[in-house]
């Protein structure tokens, strides 16, 4: 299979495009930058083609997608800075690679006949309440900029294709770029006592874990929404902070406090991320493992960065 991955410079598309080239699938890995930076070139992907590609620029990604005819396209390109998506001076931005990109990559696969597979989040929800978000609810209420932008990328895709996959996933952590694991152990390497949210709870998502999913997605016809976390039981930020630093070893006292406590920032963040993952293994698809054994493996794996 011919498959097209955006945003391969980022922590999902990274691994997407290392499990594609573990499965022999044919890999075109995509991104805005010249080259693709950060790449292992012990990685099996590494002879894998790289395209530069700005998603905004609707006739760029039109003439790409017809010179390489994908069977698939799996969309992880995104504005994912949440607090910068609340500015004004970002606004246009935002929605030309979150909207505008999305719509022009949907366009594509309609031309060429390819399924599309797009990444969203928890985010196109209210973050109310305690229920976990089921994957074909339509109870659609971002609390931010980010969300509403990730939402109209569903719409573009759902309006323009029959052929989809959107998956929404939350609390994401891999190899490129920064996260909340990384944040901690850096922080904890100079503090002895950090104050961490307990009020707002999800699941952690490990991206080499959730690219072996999408890979699974788009070998089938089961088109549809997802959603995709790492197994293991709903957690607050608190209780993972806790787990990482006694998965690592160190010695650092996490103090629970609210959101409101916290301080409040710039972007509304959900109380309630939990994503009911139980369509996966409906539909016949493996589970994500559980979010601890993923912890454990991602702390390996920084042991050898």
């Amino acid at each position: 299979m011919k498959v097209f991955v955006t945003g391969v410079g980022g922590q999902l598309g990274y691994d997407v495009m290392e499990e594609l080239a573990r499965r022999g699938h044919e890999g075109f890995a995509s991104d805005i930058a010249a080259s693709w930076n950060g790449l292992d070139p012990a990685s099996p992907a590494s002879a894998m083609p790289y395209f530069p590609l700005d998603i905004t620029r609707r006739e760029d990604v039109l003439r790409l997608i017809r010179e390489i005819r994908p069977d698939a396209i799996i969309h992880c390109a995104a504005w994912t800075a949440v607090d910068a998506a609340e500015d004004e001076e970002n606004a246009a931005k935002v929605k030309a690679i979150n909207v505008d990109g999305t719509g022009h990559l949907a366009e594509a696969c309609a031309e060429n006949g390819a399924k599309m597979l797009y990444i969203s989040t928890d985010y196109v929800f209210s973050g109310e309440g305690s229920a976990p978000w089921d994957p074909d609810s339509k109870d659609y209420a971002p609390l931010n900029k980010y969300g509403e932008s990730k939402l109209l990328g569903e719409q573009m895709v759902s309006g323009r294709l029959g052929r989809y996959f959107i998956v929404r996933t939350a609390w994401v952590f891999g190899r490129n770029g920064n996260n909340f694991i990384k944040t901690m152990l850096r922080l904890g390497k100079s503090h002895d006592t950090l104050r961490v949210v307990d009020d707002q709870v999800g699941t952690p998502t490990y991206t080499a874990d959730l690219a072996r999913l999408l890979v699974d997605l788009i070998e089938t016809e089961k088109y549809g929404y997802y959603h995709a976390t790492n197994e293991g039981g709903y957690i607050s930020w608190y209780d993972f902070a806790v787990e990482i630093f006694r998965a690592a070893g160190l010695k650092v006292s996490v103090i629970p406090v609210s959101t409101k406590e916290y301080g409040q920032s710039k972007a509304k963040r959900p109380f309630n991320s939990r994503l009911d993952r139980s369509k996966l293994p409906r539909e016949g698809f493996r589970p994500l493992p559980e979010w601890k054994d993923a912890l454990g493996r991602y702390l390996e794996l920084l042991k050898t960065e």
